[in-house]
C-alpha cells in the first residue's frame, strides 16, 4: 500500500508541475499590424475559392502613406511578411497566365499608377529580399482617390464580368487589379 501510496504523490506533483509550466507560458501583446486574410468568394464556408491573399494591416497613426508605401519603391503590400497570394484555379493577370498554386504579392505605389506583382518566392520578410528576376507577372493598374479615409490598409475581393478584382485600399488611395479567367 505505502509503495501505491508513493506512486500517486509523484504523479500527482508531476502532473501539477506541467499544469504551472502551461500556465506560466507567456503570450505577446497583440500584433501592431495584426494578420487578415481576404478571399473570392469572400463566404468562409465556400469550398471553391479563386483566391485569397494574407497580409498584415498596418495602420496610418498620422503618418503619410506614401512614407509607408513608398512610391517607386517594391512594397510587401502590408506590413510583416510580404502578403501571399494563392490562386486555386489558373488565373490571368494582364496578358500572363499563371497556374494555381501561392505566390509573394507585391505592388510598386505610384501617383498615378500601381505596378501588381507577382512573385514565386514565398516566406519573405518584408520587401527587402524582393528578386525581380522570380516574378511570374506584372501589371501596372490606375490609382484612384476616394473621400472616404481607410486608418488600416485593407483588401478586398469584388466579382467582375471576366473574373475577380483585388481592391487595395488605404488612407484615400484606392487600387483595383484584375484578375481574369
Amino acid at each position: 500500500m505505502k509503495t501505491k501510496s508513493i506512486i500517486s504523490t509523484i504523479a500527482m506533483a508531476f502532473i501539477m508541475l506541467i499544469s504551472v509550466n502551461m500556465n506560466a507560458q507567456e503570450f505577446p501583446d497583440l500584433n501592431k499590424s495584426p494578420m487578415d486574410a481576404s478571399a473570392f468568394p469572400s463566404n468562409w464556408k465556400e469550398a471553391n475559392k479563386l483566391i485569397k491573399i494574407v497580409y498584415s494591416r498596418p495602420q496610418l497613426k498620422g503618418r503619410a502613406l506614401e512614407k509607408l508605401a513608398p512610391n517607386g519603391k517594391v512594397w510587401r503590400t502590408g506590413a510583416n511578411e510580404a502578403a501571399e497570394l494563392t490562386l486555386y484555379v489558373p488565373m490571368m493577370l494582364g496578358k500572363t497566365k499563371v497556374p494555381a498554386g501561392t505566390y509573394t504579392f507585391y505592388v510598386i505605389p505610384g501617383e498615378k499608377e500601381w505596378t501588381a506583382i507577382i512573385n514565386k518566392d514565398l516566406n519573405v520578410w518584408g520587401s527587402y529580399f524582393y528578386k525581380e528576376s522570380n516574378d511570374v507577372a506584372r501589371l501596372s493598374v490606375p490609382v484612384r482617390e476616394s473621400k472616404d479615409a481607410l486608418e488600416a490598409f485593407g483588401i478586398v475581393f469584388e466579382e467582375s464580368k471576366d473574373g475577380v478584382h483585388m481592391h487595395l485600399g488605404w488612407g484615400n488611395v484606392r487600387v483595383a487589379v484584375p484578375f481574369t479567367k
